[in-house]
């Protein structure tokens, strides 16, 4: 997605407000903004906390400051400059963390982003968004470009399956019809498993739904109708349990009445082994590959 990315940015790059600055990381892949924009592309250099820093400041005086690193460098390293400059003043500074969940695989737990949304989420002001496709990154862009509050994008690899048209970008989004369980996905690990469900008879096929946008608000009535329908909900995401989308959809749906109904939460696990590996390794340890999940119904 980050190519993508670079374009969406790109193509918004004439908004003279807008300012972006990078960690020192983007190489080979930002080199196209970087000339767009010229003086307003700022190489921070390796000095996370001062980037957010500058970014408020920018902000204050009426600029559009995005900040770019790889995931943890960006939210953890900074944490209480996010706390603290963006976040309780309420300052429209868009946070973009390269490489969501196990994405950077065998680098290791430095450059895993396996609580990023769940530990922002809990300061005041900021929303986080999480592109399920490639197709998603220019709807987030736009709507980020004239959004007044603080904001992470997650971004991760886009994993559709070859031939699949993604429908037009919504925060939530049903992708396959069933009259199975219902699926509820966080961004592009739903990709995973669009083919070998839709292979399944639809007896047994779940509905599977997509969420790109946290906290939750303004579910479907479709949604709704899917869960009371089949009254099993199945939550996958590439974050750790604790403040995951698991928690977020269960306070959702309980606090509004909603009847009981079976929870299955599949998430990251961390490091059951012991040992570092691809995505695809953490994933299937943690029981969020396409065998464990078609398992589960």
């Amino acid at each position: 997605m980050r190519d993508v990315f670079c374009r969406a940015l790109v193509a918004s790059s004439t908004r003279e407000e807008f300012v972006f600055l990078t960690g020192d990381l983007g190489f080979k892949a930002l080199e196209p903004l970087r000339d767009r924009m010229g003086p307003r592309f700022i190489n921070a250099g390796v000095a996370e906390q001062n980037m957010i820093c500058v970014a408020a400041g920018l902000a204050k005086t009426g600029l559009r400051p995005w900040v770019y690193s790889i995931a943890p460098f960006l939210y953890a390293r900074a944490f209480e400059q996010i706390r603290n400059d963006i976040c309780l003043p309420s300052l429209p500074v868009v946070l973009a963390g390269n490489g969501g969940g196990y994405g950077y695989g065998v680098m290791g737990s430095t450059h895993h982003a396996l609580e990023d949304y769940g530990v922002l989420l809990s300061l005041p002001s900021i929303d986080a968004f999480i592109p399920a496709f490639d197709e998603d990154v220019m709807a987030i862009v736009d709507h980020l470009m004239q959004s007044d509050r603080p904001a992470y994008l997650r971004l991760g690899m886009s994993e559709a399956p070859k031939g699949f048209v993604a429908p037009a970008y919504a925060p939530w989004r049903r992708l396959i019809c069933g009259k199975g369980p219902v699926i509820l996905a966080a961004g592009p690990i739903v990709g995973t498993i669009l083919a070998p469900v839709n292979e399944l008879p639809e007896t047994r096929r779940p509905s599977v739904w997509v969420i790109c946008e946290l906290p939750l608000s303004g579910a479907p009535l479709e949604f709704f109708e899917d869960l009371r329908r089949s009254g099993h909900l199945i939550v996958l995401e590439e974050h750790v349990g604790q403040g995951g989308l698991g928690q977020m959809v269960s306070h959702y749906l309980l606090s509004r009445s909603w009847p009981p109904f079976k929870l299955t939460h599949k998430h990251a696990l961390g490091y059951p082994s012991g040992l570092y590996g691809s995505q695809r390794f953490h994933r299937a340890e943690s029981g969020l590959d396409s065998e464990s999940i078609l398992a589960l119904f």
